[in-house]
């Protein structure tokens, strides 16, 4: 994922009965929100693909630990938390205890509108929490691609206000005490 001569980070998908279920970072972390970026462009186009989010949009943590018989290398998580939507929605302040790395909200097509109307596209975004008054701003991207992996959206910056996007706005409720 890097061009500035790092090792790269190798990103394999996890799967629970079919269903898309987390990531393994393997190499080592993502070192800035550019690579995060590519992160979540891999983690969107599994959200394209039909049936890998059945319970629609869905919350993923970034979680600094390994799953068991990890991959040679592995260095982290990022797994699914559940719906942002729906009868069993995380509760705001879900993650407030222990703030992780970085929270991420994967949409299937059906809970994309599309920015290219003729392309059914999945989504994500990816909030990565600063903490502003030590002069850490909060870091966030957002992909938006079709099934065959087309691009139509890849947007990364450093933001003032988590409450300026839908998304982040909803990442940052769930981390709010």
């Amino acid at each position: 994922m890097s061009d500035r001569g790092l090792p790269p980070v190798e990103v394999a998908p996890l799967q629970r009965n079919g269903e898309l279920s987390g990531f393994v970072l393997i190499g080592r972390w993502p070192d800035d929100t550019l690579e995060w970026a590519d992160f979540l462009l891999l983690a969107v186009q599994l959200a394209a693909v039909p049936g890998m989010l059945p319970q629609g949009s869905t919350v993923f943590r970034v979680a600094e630990e390994v799953p068991d018989g990890p991959p040679e290398g592995a260095v982290g998580l990022v797994l699914a938390e559940g719906p942002i939507l729906g009868e069993e929605h995380l509760q705001p302040g879900r993650f407030a205890d222990r703030t992780p790395p970085g929270l991420a909200v994967l949409h299937p097509p059906r809970s994309t509108l599309s920015s290219v109307p003729e392309y059914e596209t999945a989504s994500g975004c990816i909030l990565l929490p600063g903490v502003p008054d030590l002069g850490l701003e909060h870091r966030a991207a957002w992909v938006e691609v079709d099934a065959h992996g087309h691009i139509a959206r890849l947007t990364s910056k450093v933001l003032a206000d988590p409450g300026s996007d839908v998304d982040t706005a909803a990442l940052a409720l769930l981390l709010a005490a």
